[in-house]
């Protein structure tokens, strides 16, 4: 089975498997586990920032991360398509008490600049205050897109006009660096607090770490806490994540080609689109609207012909690229997605 539903699938290396057998372990929540102290250690070396925080997921770094930001009754901004609003259960409103006010993303993943400008609220007795703005970088939703430095900048320079703070879901942020040429740091310099995920593209089975200044940090670790999320000898799911930043950072640019490829071929086949100028990194969003079948009659045909890929909407379906798939596979699966829709070979736009 080719599976490109997501590279949440990668398996950990071998490597990965040792480090889970052999890292030195002890209490993080007393902050004595040294293999978690050397990975937020570390992970904050590559993001620029003062300190790192350990955290399960990146949906709670997100939360923890917008709590270390705001107190009850505040606003925040995010993107219309972003996954803090989309795909976090609505965890924000929920635990934080913040209300969410969306911002249109354009196609490539950037916030609309003059409704966010037009977004910040006045002070005024009947309104919340702007606290923070939220940006996504690479974008999931929007085919992976990456936001440049310079739509970074953009964004700081509006935030700091209104007096706001940047949380960047990093999710992805080392697929968007490997894609513009330049380090995550570079990305990560224009925002407050970022998080990024081990357990995607990087091929670690657990985790994602929040990065900030000490003092943040300091506040997210008890929002941590709160949320259930101190672990304690989580040096066995650490070490994995080490070995990931140290192994799986550079090999991203062939998961990168794959896609581009793989985008390539749908976009060259009758009754099927892929936006070529947004896909810049690991995930190729395709519209069927020439076959007169739904995206999930699709998908299913697909996977009875060994390719499993993500209905995301009523004709748009989702593959995404990852150490687990190589070149031949692609191909595979480009030949599946032929015969499934019956039609021939064409070739693709280069």
């Amino acid at each position: 089975m080719i599976e490109l539903r997501s590279d949440t699938f990668t398996l950990p290396t071998p490597a990965m498997l040792e480090a889970a057998q052999t890292s030195p372990l002890g209490d993080d929540v007393w902050g004595e586990d040294p293999t978690v102290r050397r990975l937020e250690h570390k992970a904050a070396e590559l993001m620029g920032k003062e300190a790192g925080l350990f955290v399960s997921s990146g949906t709670q770094g997100n939360l923890v991360s917008i709590l270390s930001h705001t107190v009850r009754g505040d606003e925040v901004i995010v993107g219309d398509k972003s996954h803090i609003v989309n795909a976090e259960v609505a965890a924000s409103a929920v635990v934080g008490g913040v209300q969410l006010r969306t911002v249109p993303n354009t196609r490539r993943g950037m916030l609309d600049l003059e409704v966010l400008q037009s977004s910040i609220r006045q002070d005024d007795i009947h309104y919340p205050p702007t606290r923070l703005i939220c940006l996504e970088n690479s974008h999931n939703a929007c085919g992976g897109a990456v936001l440049t430095l310079e739509d970074m900048a953009s964004v700081r320079d509006i935030a700091d006009a209104a007096g706001a703070a940047v949380h960047l879901d990093g999710a992805r942020i080392f697929n968007a660096a490997v894609a513009l040429r330049v380090s995550a740091s570079s990305i990560a310099e224009y925002a407050d607090s970022v998080t990024f995920c081990l357990s995607k593209g990087l091929s670690a089975p657990i985790g994602s770490v929040v990065c900030g200044s000490g003092p943040y940090v300091d506040r997210a670790r008890k929002y941590r806490k709160m949320l259930g999320g101190g672990m304690r000898q989580a040096g066995i799911i650490a070490g994995p994540g080490l070995v990931a930043l140290d192994t799986m950072i550079d090999r991203l640019a062939r998961d990168h080609e794959n896609a581009r490829f793989l985008g390539q071929e749908l976009n060259a086949m009758p009754g099927v689109h892929v936006d070529l100028l947004t896909l810049q990194t690991n995930i190729v969003i395709a519209t069927f609207d020439g076959h007169g079948r739904t995206a999930g009659e699709i998908v299913t045909g697909l996977e009875r012909r060994g390719v499993r890929c993500a209905a995301v909407g009523p004709q748009t379906i989702r593959f995404v690229t990852h150490r687990g798939v190589d070149r031949p596979d692609i191909e595979a699966a480009v030949e599946a997605v032929r015969s499934e829709l019956g039609v021939g070979a064409v070739a693709a736009a280069t």
